[in-house]
């Protein structure tokens, strides 16, 4: 079996250690944070049993998935004989930028070291690392053992090899790399988010929309097609010409509503005030936890579903 590191155990780094244990590595695990390796393991051990009711564990057992993560000593020992390196320590630059200069000293010469960051370019970070060209980001939607997607974000220095080699290791492992030409601030999948949460704040903000109402437009309506269809691909199926004949019909409404869109809402704001209140009448704050689980307990029947989907209906 190949062997892979995750180096900072919180949210990400044990979605990765049971992502990577999932699809037959050995991983070892490293915190300098007393206690999160022992931590990060419960989770996995408690996430392995609903995994494996939906069928979801590649036709492993939840021994035999667990058995694969073990605890490093320390950052060394977890480094020893791997030929890959998941790094998920805090989004702080300063952290980065010491944790790359210390991975690269003491990882194999040929292991790719992945950072996690979802906010940090990779030159931000790497410039000075002597064994840059290994160096890049592979950002999960998390959790990543239940969205697959992955952005595979190369510094201007990072090898194409890497590039590559980092793109194989996350389809061995299940997921679905999207690779970027080259690094943007927040890559490909903020940017996307952000564009829709402005909009989706500034109509709460205007009183176009309730909070609720905004949320059954994407929950109801736009991520039924985009769980299973991108957006272009959506608007290729949505005109019977295809997409030059959706641009053709549609182009004139979106440069309208387009003059509309520009204003920024301050998120910080009184319509700050607005979506927590509605947001707290629906949910207790006491009742976010329980409720990440019930999120996280759906996502696993929609995998299992579209993995499902996926033998029924053929391409």
């Amino acid at each position: 079996m190949r062997q892979v590191a995750v180096i900072g155990t919180g949210l990400i780094g044990r979605a990765w250690a049971l992502t990577f244990a999932r699809a037959g590595y050995r991983v070892a695990m490293a915190d300098p944070a007393p206690g999160a390796v022992d931590a990060a393991l419960g989770f996995v051990e408690a996430a392995l049993a609903d995994l494996a009711a939906q069928g979801l564990l590649d036709r492993s057992t939840p021994a035999e998935v667990r058995d694969r993560i073990r605890p490093a000593e320390d950052i060394r020992d977890a480094l020893t004989g791997v030929s890959y390196v998941q790094e998920s320590a805090p989004e702080q630059i300063d952290v980065k930028r010491a944790m790359f200069a210390e991975l690269d000293r003491l990882a194999p010469t040929n292991a790719v070291i992945a950072s996690s960051t979802s906010a940090l370019l990779p030159s931000a970070f790497t410039e000075t690392v002597p064994g840059r060209a290994r160096c890049l980001v592979a950002h999960p939607i998390n959790p990543p053992y239940l969205v697959p997607a992955v952005e595979i974000v190369p510094a201007p220095w990072t090898a194409p090899a890497t590039v590559e080699e980092t793109r194989r290791v996350m389809i061995e492992a299940g997921q679905a790399p999207m690779v970027l030409k080259r690094e943007i601030d927040g890559f490909v999948v903020n940017r996307l988010q952000g564009a829709l949460l402005q909009e989706a704040f500034r109509l709460v903000a205007d009183g176009y929309a309730s909070v609720e109402d905004v949320d059954v437009a994407i929950r109801q309506g736009l991520a039924l097609r985009w769980s299973f269809m991108g957006p272009f691909e959506t608007i290729d199926l949505n005109a019977p010409g295809g997409v030059r004949d959706y641009v053709q019909r549609y182009a004139g409404l979106y440069e309208r509503l387009f003059e509309t869109q520009r204003r920024r809402v301050d998120w910080t704001g009184p319509v700050l005030e607005a979506v927590e209140v509605e947001r707290r009448a629906r949910l207790a704050e006491g009742q976010l936890a329980a409720r990440a689980v019930w999120r996280d307990r759906r996502l696993m029947a929609l995998a299992a579903h579209k993995r499902q989907a996926e033998r029924d209906i053929a391409d």
